[in-house]
């Protein structure tokens, strides 16, 4: 696929994904920002109606203390119950809908005040409570009562702390259902006044008088949970799904570019064995039509040498086949390991002496160092041998100059080591992560400076494994490589 084509596919999916965890995100927050709207309205609907329940009750009380100072009797009483039912008319008048049990009954219906309770005899009883301290003029037990039932009524099921703050003490003086002394100011505190003092829940109470007494405060501890608690669902949801989509993007640009990676691996190695056998072909064709011509089919010698020739690019393309055959057959897992006591210096040496003609031929050096002290392993000679010579064949490719190129063991805590090291071009650490993938050659193009299928390093990561054991390699551009065998004792 064409570079330019992924990157605006990739671009376009970027795009819709950073569009659609956007638009979640401003739905979310704007469904989180009215559920707060709407539980704040809810709080201050319900601290209304408990202050209208206080002041509806003191105008009851003034009644019933003016009755009382008169000494009337059940006229009097009939006159304060219809009077009470005025004043519940003027307090559902503001939204008060519900009568508490406790309310005298109304009597005849409510035919209008006609009380014998004056105006002044009225307003006089009331200065006299309105001068009362704050605390004195709340019951406990009915603001309990009713901020209980107008916090249920509405819905919300939290833990939630009261208060009523007095001006003229400076303090909350009922906080939780207790009455706060005057002299316990570190007790207040400590009680959760701070937290009703910061509160932004708060309502005037007795807003009749000339100047509101107090307030009275309610604190959540558990707001932001509340707020989010229809939200969350949704939020998980959004999160668990947007993470679904995440991966899912994340692992397609991975299956993209890995299959861009294929495809030119695949490439490259058809391009490689293009050339691999190419050369032995054309030299078998023309030795072929060398034989068959009048001048050479009278020489014995020279028919000798061409088939010959024949006969070595034949064993060559023959090699190249059953490599890759091989490594079919180890990828199938459909091979067996002959094991056997194995000394590594004896493996180690025979290839030196196989493969140090190619490095002399480049005027280049191949040395040894053995210093393992127990070299013996239990592993498969052949497979063995093969793995030295391919990482000896590496090293000797990869040095574009005269190879330098050393083999090494020593004895480690799990077994033998051995080393080869070369001073050739190095590998990138982005081509180090894909060497020991089969077919995989650093993409070069159409060009072909080195030969090979890109199998050898597969072959040794499968027989490494094969014998439980490890393989590492250190290298850097420009500086050579370091490949590290590690096989158990």
């Amino acid at each position: 696929m064409n570079p330019r084509r992924i990157k605006l596919i990739i671009g376009l999916m970027t795009l819709a994904l950073g569009g659609i965890i956007c638009l979640q995100i401003y739905w979310i927050g704007w469904n989180i920002r009215l559920n707060e709207e709407q539980f704040d309205k809810n709080v201050y609907a319900a601290l209304n109606r408990v202050a209208g329940k206080l002041q509806y009750y003191e105008e009851v009380r003034v009644l019933e203390a003016l009755n009382a100072s008169r000494g009337q009797g059940g006229e009097a009483n009939r006159n304060i119950r219809r009077a009470a039912q005025h004043l519940e008319n003027g307090f559902s008048k503001r939204r008060v809908t519900q009568q508490p049990d406790s309310l005298p009954n109304p009597g005849d219906g409510g035919q209008g005040f006609e009380s014998n309770v004056t105006l002044w005899e009225y307003m006089k009883v009331s200065q006299l409570v309105d001068s009362k301290p704050l605390a004195e003029r709340v019951p406990l037990d009915l603001l309990a009562k009713s901020i209980q039932e107008e916090i249920e009524g509405r819905g919300i099921r939290s833990e939630y702390q009261y208060g009523v703050y007095s001006k003229a003490r400076g303090s909350y003086v009922i906080v939780n259902d207790h009455f706060v002394v005057e002299d316990s100011g570190p007790q207040i505190a400590q009680g959760g006044a701070p937290t009703l003092f910061n509160s932004p829940y708060k309502v005037a109470l007795f807003t009749q008088d000339i100047e509101s007494p107090g307030d009275l405060s309610l604190y959540f501890p558990n707001r932001t949970r509340i707020v989010l608690g229809s939200a969350l669902g949704m939020l998980s949801l959004s999160v668990v799904f947007t993470a679904i989509v995440l991966f899912c993007f994340w692992y397609t640009i991975k299956v993209i570019y890995r299959q861009k990676q294929l495809s030119e691996m695949k490439t490259d190695f058809i391009n490689n064995m293009t050339h691999e056998f190419k050369t032995p072909i054309a030299t078998i064709s023309l030795a072929a039509d060398s034989i068959g011509s009048p001048m050479i089919l009278g020489n014995p010698d020279k028919i000798k040498r061409f088939v010959d020739i024949i006969r070595q690019e034949n064993r060559r393309m023959n090699s190249q086949v059953e490599r890759v055959l091989q490594m079919a057959l180890i990828d199938k897992k459909d091979f067996e390991l002959s094991l056997g006591e194995l000394n590594l210096h004896e493996v180690i040496e025979q290839a030196v002496a196989n493969f140090s003609l190619q490095v002399e031929r480049r005027e280049g050096t191949l040395q040894t160092d053995l210093q393992a002290t127990n070299p013996v392993i239990e592993g498969d000679s052949t497979h063995i041998a093969s793995v030295i010579h391919n990482l000896l064949d590496n090293a000797n490719k990869y040095s574009p100059e005269k190879p330098d190129i050393t083999i090494s063991t020593r004895t480690v805590p799990i077994g033998v080591e051995i080393t080869v090291t070369d001073k050739g071009m190095g590998i990138t650490k982005e081509v180090r992560k894909h060497i020991f993938d089969k077919f995989y050659r650093e993409h070069t193009g159409n060009v072909h400076d080195v030969k090979g299928f890109g199998l050898g390093l597969s072959y040794v990561k499968a027989i490494m494994t094969a014998h439980k054991g490890l393989i590492d390699v250190q290298s850097e551009l420009g500086k050579g490589s370091s490949f590290i065998l590690t096989f158990p004792a």
